[in-house]
């Protein structure tokens, strides 16, 4: 008997096998048994057409209304009854549910800002801010390096340039080789801003031109709030990396469309026409990070991973083994996000100026478009031509990362699979990709997503897209919401004033008018307060606690996969103690191991 095996007995740990290793009938049954089981479970649910699907548990039955005062509640805590009140099964393990530390410390975070807030009248004033100064007084004792800088960087273009490679949503920038004939952008306009003895054609030559195009937005209506209608664009933003390392922009359209009432603002217009320029694309950010690079990439993508693993791939299997503790309480948090933030008269819809509604589209547009390449993190690199853009610590550290995972997961893939044949001949493993095609990504054939995988090469490349999406990109686009939106005309989730159609006319007042009103900034600065720290009961990247792995060779590349996490945390914080701003939002050490707020 081997040492596997003999641990296997002794513990109940099953070795990791695929069905070729379970070659008699009674193993191969039970395995089939268990998959039956699981799917009787947990079932695909359409949450909104065009969205990926998510769990449903039927056998989930809320208790009986307690409170015939605010029968919204139900009697119960909102988000937690499907995966806390629901019967216990050998099924819904602790990997699935929050712990009872994770919970307390998850609302105990929630409860002393939003009490405070609610004290001093600010979540319940609908009135607009009067003066820049007033926002800064709902910082929390607590704020951080990165929050402080924000508030005193916001107004500088090099800030703003900065935040398009390492901030919050570092994956929009595209390196621009042609000016679209929707942003009629010319020399004459830019050529002050491109420094001396060049032009605009030289630097798009050169690849320094860079382009922001939120044409994503186009067309999706605003709502009202507290009474009154909000205001929507899909801007465009030109950016030139200049000689003293920094990206700037240096044109700004408010449109999809140009013409007369779509000018557009340069950095030499009037100080306020260039900031409310700025601040309508930040705005604009908002919605590209918090609907599409967030919600859509990371929570309902990883949301798919996990269904489709639980339904698909016996608990013994090496893949089961290697991901489960890359989806650890993903089905809860996304299960709190339907039922506290998108969904009717929660937070999206009562402090977002485009509401339930144009959440639900603009995830369904970008559901249209989504491809493999745009999950890879090395190819979305190459398809943006960002390859070489200096000070881009998202990338560098963000292709470390997915290095490391990729030597761990082929290793792992190597003791299993001895061939290419036997990833083809795993049908378990194919059924598994085959529902996260048809379910996850709703069975689009042009998104390049695979349906099923034909080699080691191809099962190595999926399995650390997995993880990695489930990981440090989460964590990228997660841990710093709060840094970069406490300051809210920094990050505005809604504009309470049209965008100018003509320049020369912004004053200051009109400026804090066209921002938030107050209670919508208090109530979206608590969530992502809520949503940017990850409460108690952590797993850093690359722990693996439970020890699903019970032989010796995936063990030792376990021990590989953390020492190599080790040297890359520590070739950060080096590199960090010589920046102005540090980028900590890929540093191993802080990264969960998965989507788990």
């Amino acid at each position: 008997m081997g040492g596997g095996q003999t641990l296997s007995l002794l513990f109940g740990l099953p070795a990791g096998k695929t069905t070729a290793d379970d070659t008699l009938p009674i193993l191969l049954e039970h395995r089939r048994e268990e998959i039956r089981a699981k799917q009787d479970f947990y079932h695909w649910r359409v949450f909104v057409p065009g969205l990926p699907n998510y769990v449903h548990i039927p056998s989930y039955r809320p208790p009986a209304r307690r409170n015939p005062n605010r029968p919204e509640w139900n009697g119960y805590i909102p988000g937690f009854p499907i995966l806390i009140n629901i019967k216990a099964t050998k099924f819904l393990n602790s990997n699935l549910r929050y712990s009872f530390i994770k919970t307390a410390s998850f609302f105990f975070r929630l409860g002393p800002m939003a009490l405070g807030f609610k004290l001093r009248g600010l979540v319940d004033c609908k009135q607009s801010w009067k003066r820049l100064k007033d926002i800064k007084k709902i910082f929390p004792a607590n704020k951080s390096i990165i929050s402080e800088y924000v508030a005193e960087h916001w107004t500088e273009d090099s800030f703003f340039g900065y935040q398009y490679l390492n901030g919050i949503n570092p994956g929009l920038l595209r390196r621009c080789t042609q000016i679209p004939d929707k942003f009629p952008v010319t020399d004459d306009m830019v050529a002050p801003f491109l420094g001396e003895g060049t032009c605009l054609q030289a630097e798009l030559e050169k690849g320094n031109i860079y382009l922001a195009d939120y044409r994503i937005l186009e067309g999706i209506p605003s709502i009202e709030l507290n009474g009154r209608k909000q205001h929507h664009c899909a801007p465009l933003c030109l950016l030139h990396f200049g000689p003293e390392g920094n990206m700037m922009p240096i044109a700004i359209q408010l449109s999809q469309t140009p013409g007369p009432e779509s000018p557009i603002f340069l950095p030499s217009d009037s100080e306020w026409d260039w900031l409310l320029a700025k601040t309508w694309v930040r705005y604009a950010e908002f919605y590209c990070h918090e609907a599409i690079s967030h919600l859509l990439e990371t929570h309902l993508i990883a949301e798919a991973f996990c269904l489709a693993m639980l339904r698909q791939l016996p608990m013994c299997h090496p893949l089961y083994k290697l991901l489960i503790p890359h989806t650890r309480y993903t089905l809860h948090i996304n299960t709190l996000a339907r039922e506290l933030l998108i969904a009717p008269g929660q937070v999206v819809e009562r402090s977002t100026g485009i509401g339930l509604g144009g959440f639900s589209e603009l995830i369904q547009r970008r559901m249209e478009e989504l491809s493999y390449t745009a999950l890879c993190l090395p190819e979305d690199i190459r398809a943006r031509g960002v390859e070489d853009i200096p000070g881009y610590y998202y990338r560098d550290d963000g292709l470390q990362i997915w290095g490391a995972v990729e030597s761990f997961v082929s290793e792992i893939v190597s003791i299993y699979y001895p061939s290419d044949a036997s990833v083809r001949d795993d049908s378990e493993l194919q059924a598994w990709v085959r529902e996260i095609f048809s379910e996850g990504f709703l069975g689009r054939e042009d998104s390049g997503v695979p349906s099923s995988l034909d080699t080691r090469e191809s099962l190595v490349h999926y399995a650390t897209m997995v993880i990695f999406n489930c990981s440090a990109k989460h964590y990228a686009v997660s841990a710093g919401q709060f840094d970069s939106s406490i300051w809210m005309p920094n990050l505005p989730p809604t504009m309470q004033l049209p965008p100018p159609t003509s320049k020369g006319q912004t004053e200051p007042e009109g400026f804090i008018a066209t921002l938030p009103a107050v209670n919508a900034t208090c109530d979206i600065i608590v969530t992502l307060w809520l949503l940017s720290k990850e409460p108690g009961d952590r797993r850093p990247l690359g722990t693996y606690p439970e020890e699903h792995f019970i032989e010796e060779a995936p063990r030792r590349s376990i021990a590989a996969f953390q020492s190599r996490l080790a040297q890359i945390s520590k070739d950060i914080q080096k590199r960090n103690k010589e920046l102005a701003l540090p980028y900590t939002y890929l540093d191993p050490p802080l990264i969960e191991n998965s989507v788990s707020i």
